[in-house]
């Protein structure tokens, strides 16, 4: 196979599977209003994401194997080992994948807010509130049209009790 044992493959099928993380985070925080839904989904995306380096000792003496692997699992093997410095530069790394995972949520949410409801003014006309100036004359509301009487909501006995109909 031309992909066997490729290390860019593990990379994308990790980022592929990180993806249905996110959105299942997405959708398990639907509870919560949009702007804490966006951070803490970007942040745990910023904590799967955010790559860390680190170094394992081999066999042979004083050689290392140095390569790339996500923050969380770099802090969480250093915690495991006991090893200080992996524990230290994994979680430097993970807290600012954090950092900039929510900043990214706020960011989409200030993108995509709700437009601010603005104020009317009174002197301008239209649905689109601009004052065309050509007439002077008082505009009929909207809604103006034959009035209809209000529903009677009591029958005339005075009885408030809702009456269904009998069917025979």
């Amino acid at each position: 196979m031309l992909f066997t044992g490729s290390m860019s493959l593990l990379w994308l099928s990790y980022y592929g599977v990180s993806l249905v993380v996110l959105l299942a985070v997405y959708f398990a925080l639907s509870f919560l209003p949009r702007l804490p839904r966006l951070v803490l989904t970007w942040g745990v995306a910023g904590a799967m994401w955010i790559p860390a380096r680190f170094s394992l000792p081999l066999i042979e003496e004083n050689e290392f194997y140095t390569g790339w692997a996500p923050a969380a699992m770099v802090s969480a093997v250093g915690f495991l080992e006991h090893s200080a410095s992996a524990l230290w530069g994994g979680l430097v790394w993970l807290l600012i994948g954090i950092a900039l995972g929510a900043c990214a949520g706020v960011a989409l949410w200030w993108v995509r807010r709700p437009a601010a409801p603005t104020k009317r003014d009174p002197t301008k006309r239209g649905p689109s509130n601009h004052d065309d100036g050509d007439d002077d004359r008082p505009r009929a509301p909207r809604n103006a049209g034959p009035k209809r009487a209000a529903p009677k909501t009591r029958s005339a006995g005075g009885d408030t009790k809702r009456r269904e109909p009998v069917i025979n």
